[in-house]
This record gives C-alpha cells, structure tokens and sequence, in this order.
C-alpha cells in the first residue's frame, strides 16, 4: 500500500465519498478512510445517510405509506382487498436489501476510479499526515497526503433527560430497528427526523405524541407552509405538542414514564418506546490532533471559508463538520467544489440555494428565503400561493393536500424562495432550485410552459399569483 497520496479523504459518507470520486476523476491518486461496519463486521461505505439516515428511513417510510394507502384509500378507487396486514421484519429485511445494494454501488464506484479505499480510523496530523489505524488491528500508518479532506459526518445529540437504553430510548438508529410497532410511542423533537420516523411508525398503528420544546412548529421553515403541514399531520393522527419540554424519563418494566413541562405545568406520560431526535452534532472524537492546526468554530464545528477551507492550507472540511445545514447533497456538492478547487477550478457553492425536505407524505419542501426572514431583513417582497385542490393532477390521484408558496422580491420580481407542501414536493423544489440559480423572476416562472395535468402546474400558478394572475383560483389582487 502506498504511503503518499494526492488526495486523503477522512469519512465516506456523502460528502467524503462524492469527493474521493470527484479528486479521482480529475485525475489525483485519492485513498478513502472509512471505519463503518456493518453487523456482520463487513465495512460499509456510504456513512450515516447511506447505512442508518438518508436510505433506509425512505424505505420504511415507503413501506409504510404503501399500507397506510392501501388500507385507507384503495376503496374509493373502487378496489376492494379486504383485509390488509403487514409484516415489520419484511419491511426490515427490504430496508437492509436497499442499503446493502448502495452501499455496494459505491464500493464498485471506488473500484472503478481508481479510489483507495482504506477500512478503520482516520486522523489529521501536522504537516497534512494522516494517522491510519486498519480496523483489523494491524499497525498503524503514517501517510502523506498532498490534500486532506475532512468528512467525517455527525452523530445524534444525546440529551440528560433521556438516556438512551437499547430497545426503550433510542436515537434515530434504533428507531429504524424496532422489531414490532410499539402502541405508544413518544418522540422527542419535531424536526425532519422526528417527523418522518413518528409518520413511520404512526402509519403502522403507533399512537405518537410529538414533544418539541419550540413554540413554532417547524420554526426554519415559512411559517404559513409549517401550519398548513401542522394542520396535515395531525389530522393523520400525529399528536403535534409544541412549547413541550421533556424534563426526566423513568423506565419501570415495559414502560417508560415521560415527565415534561408545558404551558399548564409539569405533567407525565407513559410510552412504549421514546426516539430522542433533537439534533445531530458533528463528529470530530479522535479524528484531528490537538497540534494539526485547524481551528474549531462553535459547537464543535470545524472553522472554514466560503470555500470550505480550514486555517491550515490543503486542509478542508465538508458536510456536517462545517457551517450550514446538515444535509447530504448540500454536504455531496461541497465535496466537488473542494475537489474542483484543489484542480485549480473556479468552483464554489451556492449556499442561498440548497433545497430542504422533509419526507413526510405529503412532503414539505422549501429553498431559499422565508417571508419571516424577508420581514427580519427588510427585504420588500410579494407572495403568491396556490393550492393543490385546485390542481387536476393531485385531485386525480386523490392526494390533493397542502400548497405551494413563492416569494418575489418586491422591486426585481426575483424569485427569493418558494416553499412547499404537497405531493412529491421534494421532486419538484429542484425546479424552484433551478429557477433561483440562474436569477429567475416570478413572470418567468408564469411563462414558462408546463406539462398538464401535472403536479408541478401548481408552482407555476403560485408564480402567476404573486402578481395576481393565477388562472385556475381566484385572486385576491389583480394588477
């Protein structure tokens, strides 16, 4: 094994792994640091997104919408299947299915460009060498890298009040594990991943109560798309408790006593079983020596640049060890502007455009500025919504819940964001997304044909309205 390498990358989840390939393709010799294994001792590529996050949570979000679908809807379509069941270590056994194909795809990948990839533990040293520890327990290494990028991911945030105790408080990995659908489930944080692991389990049967300590409802997204969701969701059953602070948990036998404060004072409930999803933070434990050079920023971390850069020249860091939301494409595509830019390419990423979504059904969605945030800044805008009822598309699939949102600016008509909830809404932000980058106003989006009958018509009808031009609603403004 070689000792020296153009490009060392410390972590292959989707930001480290999209670099190793990017840096590989521009033609660097790049090795791939990487400990994941999986439960048979195999390593893994493809990080927590791949293995426990991004990928198996969709699979299961999947399975269980198809049965919720098929119990609750398929009669109105005049199909009748009379009883319908389910059985959960199926559905594990596909979600398994799903991330060993991945997580093998990236194996040939690395194969095909010409990636090394190293199985065990990184660690950035001084003067750009980095400590490589076999995870068989062979001799540690010392190499040389002309290039180190630091990918190393984030993990759950643990909180006091709820210890994690394997099978009863779990964090959003074990939540992915449960071998039956608990009767009570309890989750800690309404944020994407509370969401989507509670509608998992609440389609099941679960009887979930949403604790989240915030008063808003998904208090980072448009307020006006977060209490339509708020609305959506717990008329599909999700008890939604904002305000909630969960102070201590007690486990007796099978139960899990939950004591939590909220506006009328301090009260108590029991569950089954408890996700604790309040956050991730990034994972740096043992990966960069106290004398390497790089500064750490708040929270634990790693300080950089606009273009991903640490203090120390040729060291960067990427995903969620850096400034910004932790997402996995936001992560993947500052791993090809690093990559690009240790070619000598012009590359940088345009942080006012990266798409959130949280897989719900229906989904939400939204890039670039809220109306809060315009409101905050001082920014003139305008808005124009339209509503999914009125589109033929969603109302042929009967899956007509929610709307769309876009914000102009004022003066310009830029487009400044568009904000979503509705069916296959994370699919059709990329078009919002698309627009945003290359300057889009409002009328530009109102002008540009659309399919029909088709879902994304009605962000289209949203760009009429904001100028008061929608076809298919009446306006409330005309100009």
């Amino acid at each position: 094994m070689s000792d020296k390498y153009d490009v060392i990358v410390i972590g292959a989840g989707p930001a480290g792994y999209v670099a190793a390939i990017k840096a590989a393709q521009l033609g660097f010799s790049v090795a791939c640091i990487e400990k994941w294994t999986k439960k048979d001792g195999r390593p893994s590529l493809g990080g927590t997104c791949l293995n426990v996050g991004c990928i198996p949570s969709k699979a299961l979000l999947e399975s269980s919408h198809k049965y919720e679908s098929t119990q609750h809807e398929m009669a109105e379509h005049g199909i009748a299947l009379g009883d319908v069941s389910f059985d959960v270590s199926k559905m594990m056994t596909r979600k398994d299915q799903v991330v060993e194909q991945l997580t093998g795809g990236i194996a040939g990948l690395f194969k095909h460009n010409g990636v090394k990839h190293l199985f065990g533990k990184g660690k950035l040293l001084a003067g750009k060498k980095v400590e490589f520890a076999p995870q068989d327990g062979g001799a540690v290494q010392i190499l040389d890298a002309g290039n180190v990028i630091l990918a190393t991911g984030s993990v759950p945030v643990e909180i006091p009040p709820a210890p994690l105790t394997p099978g009863k408080i779990v964090d959003s990995t074990g939540a992915l594990e449960f071998t039956e659908v608990p009767k009570r489930l309890g989750v800690i944080g309404g944020g994407v991943i509370g969401l989507e692991l509670g509608s998992v389990w609440s389609r099941l049967g679960a009887d979930v109560v949403v604790f989240e300590a915030m008063d808003k409802f998904l208090a980072v997204a448009d307020q006006q798309i977060a209490k339509e969701s708020a609305k959506i969701f717990k008329k599909q059953g999700l008890d939604i408790r904002t305000s909630t602070l969960v102070s201590g948990t007690e486990i007796k036998g099978d139960d899990i006593h939950v004591t939590f404060k909220d506006g009328d004072g301090e009260k108590s409930e029991i569950f089954d079983k408890l996700i604790v999803a309040v956050g991730r933070r990034p994972y740096t434990d043992g990966c960069i020596a106290s004398d390497s050079g790089v500064t750490m920023a708040d929270r634990g971390f790693v300080h950089v640049d606009d273009f991903c850069q640490t203090s120390v020249p040729g060291v960067y860091a990427v995903g969620d060890l850096v400034r910004g939301p932790m997402l996995a494409h936001k992560g993947s595509e500052e791993g090809v502007m690093v990559a690009e830019r240790i070619a000598g390419k012009p590359a940088q990423v345009n942080y006012d455009t990266v798409p959130s979504v949280i897989y719900t059904h229906p989904e939400v969605s939204w890039v670039g500025k809220t109306e809060e945030e315009c409101k905050q800044d001082g920014v003139p805008y305008k808005t124009g919504s339209f509503p999914f009822a009125a589109n033929g598309r969603a109302l042929a699939s009967n899956d007509s819940a929610g709307s769309v949102k876009v914000i102009a600016h004022a003066d310009t008509d830029r487009v400044l964001g568009v904000h979503i909830v509705g069916p296959n809404s994370g699919d059709m932000i990329a078009q919002a997304v698309i627009a945003m980058e290359f300057g889009s106003s409002a009328e530009d989006l109102g002008t540009i044909m659309f399919a029909h009958p088709t879902v994304s018509e009605a962000l289209h009808e949203a760009a009429l309205a904001v100028d008061g031009h929608a076809l298919h609603i009446a306006n409330r403004k005309k100009k």
